[in-house]
């Protein structure tokens, strides 16, 4: 009988091609691949963004650990996001298809595989529409920070922000309707823009401002969530670092369009954290110790752009801002490719209403240019609420995290519990693929804890996390909607036929 080891050694030894892999799945070809090693990881690279996740959290953490929180903090939770993204990239490389935690769910489960995999999809659906729509929000915020500091006469309204994100969002939607080639171009652009900004950025913060703080700054602790318990307070700043490493399951969803996906899709997620991870600490270093009042900056609107007024003057501040709105311009279009491809691939399965339309791909384009404008919908039905309430949008979009995290969890979880059964691809962890395995779970788990406590005291109607409500109506839907249809019609990932068959629909 083969060992693990042995069939680990079989798998190194595998031809990497990527139409016969994608065969033996049971899928014909339908989307190109012009996806390069660099445009995988460019793609999760792109939605963790840096520059977007830490200056829209930064604020938060401030006032919930400061400078020792946000510092350490994004030390260690950067390394427990690494062993999530090398457990998630030993299944990718198993299973490169853009149906990705689902259909690896749905392969990996030993029973009830449809359930396992519907859940999968859903949670990572939610969670990707959420994200789409919170980078567009964001995006919009910054700018009306921006058009503000270049027009002070002008005042931001709910109504200016939702109008702003939606037209983003359509302008999004249309760079993904072209061609698969103009997003790997647009991902190529994006991480030079990431990585010269930061330069930049980094380069201003350490040479203008007048003071910085001393090395000991790094272990100053504020707790200013209206909570007594600075533990408490503490572990609320760790969220600011799981904030920004989302959406490296990108990688995972372009498999389909990756030049040897079985090995380039998992180095994309495992090196898009990693170069997060030293880039967002020198980000972050930059800004502590260029924190100069610190009452007045963590009571700011914007605590980043505040410290960047304070310390580099204004003119040279709103430059920076530039630097930061177009990182997460390209952070929400890179998670809008994503998603539109989770959308294909589900409904290749028949898992969505209208299956049939969202995973027909357009012959000129040979993308698919339906799934795209289904995204699109999608998020902007969640930006919508925001037209009234700020907090009823935050209360739709709170699941994005979560969701996206759970989703993540499952297909790592089935993979442990099938153990010495499960057949790695080309790129694994050998035999510490169970001990990472396990700890990302873990993680998981605690961090989705985390996200779904109070982070504001006192409660009140605006403060309240609604991150547990809106979870548990998006299981509730999903469950009632399996138990009433579902189960019926699907039963996890489907074959489209032997690999002979599916090779003859493969579209040219």
């Amino acid at each position: 009988m083969s060992t693990p080891r042995a069939r680990a050694r079989a798998a190194d030894s595998v031809v990497l091609d990527d139409d016969a892999t994608l065969h033996a799945m049971g899928y014909p070809r339908a989307l190109t691949r012009r996806f390069q090693a660099f445009d995988n990881f460019a793609i999760s690279f792109t939605i963790i963004n840096i520059l977007s996740g830490i200056f829209s959290s930064f604020g938060f953490g401030m006032n919930a650990g400061g400078p020792r929180i946000l510092v350490f903090g994004w030390i260690g939770v950067s390394l427990m996001v690494l062993l999530i993204g090398a457990a998630m990239a030993e299944v990718a490389s198993a299973y490169p298809t853009s149906g990705a935690l689902y259909f690896s769910a749905g392969k990996l489960a030993k029973r009830h595989k449809g359930a396992w995999s519907w859940f999968t999809g859903w949670l990572n659906f939610v969670g990707q529409i959420g994200g789409t729509a919170a980078t567009g929000y964001a995006a919009a915020t910054f700018i009306q920070v921006f058009v503000q500091l270049q027009w002070p006469s002008y005042q931001p309204s709910a109504h200016q922000t939702v109008l702003i994100t939606a037209l983003i969002i359509v302008v999004q939607g249309l760079a993904n309707t072209f061609t698969v080639q103009l997003v790997a171009i647009l991902n190529r652009i994006s991480v030079w823009w990431l990585l010269i900004g930061l330069v930049v950025i980094v380069g201003a913060l350490i040479v203008m401002p007048d003071h910085h703080q001393s090395a000991s700054f790094v272990t100053h602790f504020e707790n200013n969530t209206g909570f007594t318990s600075g533990l408490y307070g503490g572990m609320l700043g760790l969220l600011v670092t799981s904030w920004t490493f989302t959406g490296f399951d990108g990688s995972f969803h372009m498999s389909e369009e990756t030049v040897r996906a079985t090995v380039s899709a998992p180095k994309g997620i495992t090196r898009a954290i990693g170069f997060s991870a030293v880039a967002g600490l020198v980000l972050m270093l930059a800004l502590v110790y260029s924190i100069g009042d610190y009452a007045k900056e963590a009571g700011a609107a914007a605590p980043p752009v505040q410290i960047l007024i304070d310390g580099l003057g204004l003119r040279t501040a709103k430059l920076m801002l530039l630097i930061v709105i177009g990182a997460m311009l390209f952070c929400g279009l890179a998670n809008l490719t994503s998603n539109t491809r989770q959308i294909f691939a589900f409904s290749r399965d028949g898992a969505m209403p209208g299956s049939r339309w969202w995973h027909s791909v357009s012959l000129r384009t040979r993308t698919p240019v339906k799934a795209v404008w289904l995204a699109v919908a999608c998020s902007l039905a969640l930006v919508v609420p925001g037209w009234w309430s700020h907090t009823a949008f935050t209360a739709i979009v709170s699941v994005n995290v979560v969701g996206l995290f759970l989703a993540y969890a499952v297909p790592i979880f089935l993979r442990l519990r099938l153990g010495d059964a499960f057949q790695p691809g080309p790129w694994h962890l050998g035999r510490w693929g169970r001990p990472i395995g396990w700890l990302a779970v873990t993680w998981i788990l605690l961090s989705s804890v985390l996200f779904m406590l109070p982070q504001a005291s006192p409660i009140t109607v605006d403060s309240f996390n609604y991150a547990p409500i809106a979870l548990a109506v998006v299981l509730l839907v999903a469950t009632v909607w399996w138990f009433a249809t579902a189960r019926r019609r699907f039963q996890g990932p489907v074959s489209y036929g032997r690999p002979d068959e599916v090779a003859a629909m493969d579209l040219v």
